[in-house]
Order: structure tokens, then C-alpha cells, then sequence
């Protein structure tokens, strides 16, 4: 995470729970290795951590105080007392992520367990800092008064969004002094004066990466390039098991690799595999392209001009990931989207044949892997930024501690 773009100057008044507990390194170390594992006994954390048992019984006592942790059923075994295993309570915080994308907004609630608890969305021809604003505070009216009292526990706002928005005046068909209006705001800024709440910032596609290292099904994976198909294609990089970001915070800015281009020369992928490309076919056609922004609709209708462009992707992408592969041994390229479950499979059965016509010689070829999160991850990525900075330790420090416990002690 970008920790210059954290907030610090909002009162802790409304923040989710004590803070002096939640500076504890090892507290966070619990929570992570809960959040991995699902409910471990007092006998498993210490025996993953080198943490004395009396040592990690004050630390799950105090974080059932903080009701960040809650009991389960004892468990008898053979020997012994029962071990009473601990899981992650749903209500000791909650997470607002907030996607602002170049076709729509989309707001999240998400639990201390990774639960949705509120899902808003509105769609725009192109967005406008003033639009965003009111967009979101209205939907975080919407999360406060869903959990009436305990808003209090809401533990920070996450937005997610392409960075240089003014640069695609052009490319959504905006007026180009309408989107110039974001050189002129600090978003992040704006809302942590007009809300309670401490605000967070990121790229959209890298906190997309950031809700599939968080929230999806690869938790296997250490080091790996993430694909996000949307109106642009956007990419994150995952390295030792941590979301890598950059100097800037836009690391990995996969959109802008160039890749070959059909007839000689090279262009940039978001002029490939991009959904706004597409869009551009389908208009030329007179088809209408509004479903290509719905992720449940159906795109059966779309017939060749879908099958031109998926090809397309699919040898843009291949490009892509042989030459991040040939820098960085990578163990997988995970492809997820704003896309429909059936054509994410046709995608990343497309990239998994073109990679396999490429020369890959002198580098181990990654897996080709679908995302498992689809066309929340932003928005998810958005509430996973505060989830990180006030909870958990980052997955490359959590590696360096299972590799040398002494670190928490």
C-alpha cells in the first residue's frame, strides 16, 4: 500500500476499535494467521508464530475484548484440556471499497470476515469528481444506516481508480474539460474532510490485484501478474506473497506494455484487450454494446465481432505475460474481469494456446489462471486498503516470520 496517501488527520472517534491494541505487531500477526487459516487454536498460533502459549493467550484474549475474534465449539482430543479454536468475528469491523471506473461507480460493504454486507452501483457515460463525491457519500449513508450502531466499527474507506483519468477524454468519449476537472481535485482529500472515516487510495486494477491476493482463490500463489479485462485493461504484480505497487503506486501498468501488432510493429495492450475496443467494433457493426457493461448479460449476440476481439486479447495477453515472464519468474498470469464466467473461460483458454505457440525459450512458462472474483474485485480491492493498514501484516512479512519466528518475539 501507498502509505503517503493514507489520512491522518481524521479524529480516531469513529475508527473501528482500539488503536493502541491494533499497534501491537503481534495482535495483527493473529489476525493475519486467523484470516489465512481459518479458526486456530491457542496451540496453533503459537506453534506457527514460536510465540509462548502464555504470550499468545493475552493476545487472543485482549482481540476477544476488541470482539475482533470470537470463540468456537471446544474441540477434544485424545489428551489434555479441549483446544478452543478462534475465528475472525463478521462484526468487529467493517470496510467500505469504492471502484470509480470510466463507465460507472460501484460501493461494497464487506465484513471483518470478507462477508458483502452492501453492494450499490450506478452507471455514467463518464465520471466527474463532483458525481463521485455525491455518489459516495450517499452510499455510505446507505452502509451507516444498514448498520445503524455499529457504524462506529466502520474502519475506513477504500477508493480504487484509474490514476490520470483526464488522460481519456478521448477514449470514453467524454468531454475533455469534463474529465480535465480531476487534475483539479484530490479525491482522497475531499472525502476524508466530509466523512469520519480515515480514506484510502490506489490504482483500480492493482487494488483489484490486491482483492485477489486478499479475497480469491489463489492462495498458493507467491509470485504472480494480474489481468483485470474492463473498459481498459489494467494490470498488479504480486511478489513473495505482497502486493507490489511501485515508487508511483502503479506498478505493473500492464495496459501500457507494448505487444505486437497484427501486420508488424507494436502497440500498447489497452488497444488490444480492452473492452472499449470491443465496444468500438460493435458500434461500427450497429450493434448496440450497452451489455458489454453488465456483467450478467448476455453477449451470445456479439457473434464474430466477440470472436475477433477475444483472439485479439488473447494474443495481446500471451505477449504480455512471456515478456513479464522473461524478467520476473513468475509462477502464474491470473485473468479476471468485468466479464461474464463464460467468456473469462474462453479468454483464458485463448492465452493458454497463444502462449503456447510462443518461443518461451530460457524461461519456466507461467500458469494461465482465471480470477475467482470477477467484477467486484475492484470495488473489493478498494476495502481490502483499510483491511491492510489498521489489521493485517503484509503476506511477504508473514513469510520472513514462518521462515525465522524470532521476528515476533
Amino acid at each position: 500500500m501507498n502509505q503517503s496517501m493514507r489520512d491522518e488527520t481524521l479524529s480516531p472517534a469513529r475508527r473501528g476499535t482500539n488503536q493502541a491494541g491494533m499497534r501491537a505487531f503481534n495482535e495483527r500477526l493473529v489476525l493475519t494467521l486467523v484470516r489465512a487459516h481459518g479458526p486456530l487454536a491457542k496451540t496453533d498460533i503459537a506453534r506457527m508464530t514460536g510465540l509462548s502459549a502464555q504470550t499468545v493467550s493475552v493476545i487472543m484474549r485482549a482481540l476477544e475484548a476488541e470482539h475482533l475474534l470470537r470463540r468456537g465449539e471446544p474441540q477434544r482430543g485424545r489428551v489434555g484440556q479441549p483446544s478452543v479454536p478462534l475465528s475472525l468475528e463478521p462484526d468487529g469491523a467493517y470496510f467500505i471499497g469504492v471502484k470509480i471506473g470510466r463507465r460507472g461507480l460501484d460501493l461494497v460493504l464487506v465484513d471483518f470476515a470478507g462477508n458483502l454486507r452492501l453492494e450499490e452501483s450506478e452507471a455514467y457515460p463518464y465520471p466527474t469528481p463532483s458525481r463521485a463525491i455525491a455518489t459516495i457519500r450517499a452510499g455510505v449513508r446507505s452502509c451507516e444506516r444498514l448498520l445503524g450502531r455499529r457504524s462506529d466499527r466502520i474502519a475506513g474507506i477504500g477508493l480504487a481508480m484509474p490514476f490520470l483519468l483526464w488522460q481519456w477524454a478521448e477514449a470514453v468519449g467524454a468531454p475533455p474539460e469534463e474529465l480535465d476537472l480531476w487534475r483539479q481535485v484530490d479525491l482522497r482529500a475531499e472525502l476524508a474532510n466530509l466523512l469520519p472515516y480515515p480514506v484510502y487510495l490506489q490504482n483500480d486494477a492493482t487494488a483489484a490485484c490486491g482483492a485477489e491476493l486478499v479475497f480469491g482463490q489463489h492462495a498458493g500463489l507467491r509470485d504472480f501478474i494480474y489481468f483485470y479485462v474492463g473498459a481498459f485493461i489494467g494490470g498488479g504484480l504480486v511478489l513473495d506473497g505482497g502486493l507490489y505497487t511501485g515508487r508511483s503506486g502503479n506498478a505493473a501498468a500492464i495496459g501500457s506494455m507494448p505487444v505486437p501488432r497484427p501486420g508488424g510493429g507494436t502497440e500498447q495492450l489497452i488497444h488490444q484487450a480492452s473492452l472499449v475496443v470491443l465496444e468500438r467494433r460493435l458500434r461500427a457493426a450497429g450493434i448496440e454494446p450497452e451489455p458489454l457493461y453488465d456483467p450478467a448479460a448476455d453477449w451470445s449476440g456479439f457473434g464474430a465481432h466477440l470472436d475477433a476481439w477475444l483472439d485479439q486479447a488473447a494474443r495481446g495477453i500471451a505477449a504480455a505475460v512471456a515478456a513479464v515472464g522473461a524478467v520476473i519468474d513468475i509462477e502464474a498470469a491470473v485473468i479476471d474481469g468485468a466479464i461474464p464466467p463464460s467468456i473469462q473461460t474462453r479468454l483464458v483458454e485463448g492465452v493458454r494456446a497463444r502462449l503456447g505457440e510462443t518461443d518461451l525459450s530460457g524461461i519456466q512458462p507461467p500458469r494461465i489462471e482465471p480470477g475467482g472474483i470477477g467484477p467486484a474485485a475492484r470495488a473489493l480491492g478498494g476495502a481490502s486498503l483499510p483491511l491492510f493498514d489498521r489489521y493485517l501484516v503484509e503476506q511477504h512479512r508473514l513469510a520472513s516470520i514462518r521462515a525465522d519466528p524470532s521476528i515476533v518475539r
